[in-house]
């Protein structure tokens, strides 16, 4: 594995870094860029577009613990990325050639649904390159690239829109996906212990589950109930304002509402690119949370 081998961990830490930090576009499809294109090339009023950006997003919902329960049993976790990205991206690419209502949220169903797959997988390669004792480490690390490219992308949208109309993030994430799929394949292979990606072994301490965990877990599991439970309530108080305040200066000026969108956009990414540092570098020596007993 990896963790026995120097140069194929090094070789694997650096693809999954490109990974993260070009997936981080292609992982939210257009975003809230949809609201603007939507808005000022095609001429949707706001109820269309709140509408079919809901439908996406409970397509995403839906397909998480499907996805999630993929990632987990499939050895393949690499191909799994890919063919996410591709569906994410022609998904995306195809809004101007399919621009009515049902095409338009059937594709971005289909890209939510597809996105899901990768947090899940990011964090199951990890573990299985790196084991437990880094995994924390590695995921502040992922965070960090993926916020990153978030950032240079944001500033990339905004400052060729200005120039060139909200179009350009088509472009622009047909790149990136093409960056993403080189990394994705960057990453060897060889070096994912599969078992270790799935919690059941660490070769360097003692083993900790011998079996995986059924569905069953996702009601049975007391800690995971409440943690669900403050995600819920945390993604309903953090409603999508961006999209609207995105819509409202668009209507001033497309071009420039996209690119001060772009720029709420950065502002954020570059306060979340030091805290993933932090948080990862600190984490395990200040405590993840107060201990509860495990499942």
């Amino acid at each position: 594995m990896s963790r026995e081998n120097p140069d194929q961990a090094r070789q694997a830490g650096r693809a999954l870094d490109a990974a993260n930090f070009f997936l981080a576009d292609v992982r939210d499809g257009l975003g809230p860029y949809l609201a603007v294109y939507l808005l000022t090339e095609q001429r949707w009023d706001e109820a269309r577009i709140g509408l079919v950006m809901s439908i996406a997003i409970i397509a995403g919902i839906v397909a998480q613990t499907p996805a999630g329960a993929l990632v987990d049993a499939t050895r393949a976790k690499r191909l799994v990325m890919v063919v996410a990205a591709i569906m994410v991206t022609f998904a995306s690419l195809s809004l101007p050639l399919f621009p009515n209502f049902g095409p338009v949220a059937i594709s971005q169903g289909i890209a939510q649904a597809a996105a899901v797959i990768f947090p899940p997988a990011i964090a199951a390669v990890s573990l299985g390159i790196f084991g437990h004792a880094a995994f924390t480490r590695r995921i502040g690390r992922n965070e960090t690239f993926n916020h990153a490219g978030n950032a240079v992308a944001a500033g990339l949208a905004g400052l060729t829109a200005y120039w060139f109309g909200p179009t350009v993030v088509f472009y622009l994430l047909a790149i990136m996906a093409i960056a993403s799929l080189v990394s994705i394949l960057a990453i060897p292979e060889r070096a994912i212990d599969h078992d270790l990606a799935r919690g059941l072994h660490d070769a360097g301490a003692a083993r900790l589950q011998e079996q995986p965990s059924g569905l069953a877990v996702l009601l049975t599991c007391r800690p995971l109930l409440v943690f669900a439970i403050c995600v819920l309530l945390f993604h309903l108080s953090n409603a999508a304002m961006l999209p609207l305040v995105g819509q409202k200066l668009a209507l001033q000026d497309k071009n420039m509402g996209t690119s001060l969108m772009s720029a709420c956009i950065v502002a954020a990414q570059l306060v979340m690119v030091p805290f993933a540092m932090l948080v990862g570098a600190k984490a395990d020596r200040w405590g993840h949370k107060r201990s509860s007993p495990h499942c």
